[in-house]
């Protein structure tokens, strides 16, 4: 049984982006409104399954903005930046040369 979230792109009450994430395997739902609870709620909903996650399915609604999708884009750089700080380590996957 494959593990798969999907986290979809929305738009709240407030005019401003959420992200709705899913356990398609038991069909739960968690909201999540910035990318650290997002993190929170993917290790959380990890947990069932030992942590292990077969994949992470990125969707949107179509009435999120390109302007949404940019600030979420330059908040996820910011985000995979401290990650990466902290780790000491680029969580980026690097291709490998073609040969």
């Amino acid at each position: 049984m494959a593990v798969i979230f999907e986290a979809k792109i929305c738009v709240n009450e407030g005019d401003t982006w959420l992200i709705e994430l899913k356990d398609t395997v038991d069909g739960k739902i968690m909201l999540c409104n910035d990318l650290d609870e997002l993190e929170r709620n993917i290790e959380k909903l990890g947990e069932d399954y030992g942590g292990h996650i077969d994949e992470v399915k990125w969707l949107k609604e179509d009435d999120v903005s390109e302007i949404m999708m940019d600030d979420l884009r330059v908040k996820m750089a910011e985000h995979r930046e401290k990650i990466e700080s902290e780790r000491g380590e680029s969580i980026t996957p690097v291709a490998e040369p073609y040969n």
